[in-house]
């Protein structure tokens, strides 16, 4: 077999016994790399070591990853200006925080003959933070509710 060092240096062709009493001198383990090699290809090294670093290289990359969520907003057709206002805010947050915002709009008994109050309630949201998101669909009814995803834009980098 083919053994590489430690430090990652060429050693030669060795046979299997030797290879093993080598790393074993060493006080480090023989790993087979690449066994469908001609000749296979072994490397001595701590594996114990190398385990902890490949997790620690895994915590790491998952530590900087970002998921975004979906938060919801629930409206109403009669909801007030003020009310409407307070809610856009949060919308806003959502959308620099990186996440999702899904706007639901209500309709209770006869409000459900009002549909275009939803309607434009739901339009006035969209373009109150057209800047910050857009519409990912078209809004849509889904039963009582009217609704739609807003997903952040693409910050510029600096």
């Amino acid at each position: 077999m083919r053994l590489i060092g430690a430090e990652g240096e060429q050693l030669g062709v060795f046979q299997t016994a030797d290879a093993l009493k080598l790393a074993e001198d060493i006080g480090l383990d023989l790993v087979e790399i690449s066994p469908t090699a001609r000749p296979p290809v072994c490397k001595i090294m701590d594996v114990g070591k190398w385990k902890y670093e490949q997790a620690k290289k895994a915590h790491e990359a998952r530590k900087h990853q970002f998921v975004a969520l979906v938060k919801e907003i629930k409206l109403r057709p009669s909801t007030g200006v003020h009310d409407l206002e307070v809610k856009l805010k949060r919308i806003r947050e959502f959308l620099t925080q990186g996440h999702k915002a899904k706007v639901t709009i209500q309709f209770r008994g006869r409000e459900m003959a009002h549909k275009d109050l939803g309607q434009k309630m739901l339009q006035r949201v969209i373009t109150g933070v057209a800047e910050l998101g857009a519409p990912e669909q078209t809004p849509r009814f889904e039963g009582r509710f009217l609704s739609t995803v807003l997903q952040p834009m693409k910050q510029k980098s600096a």
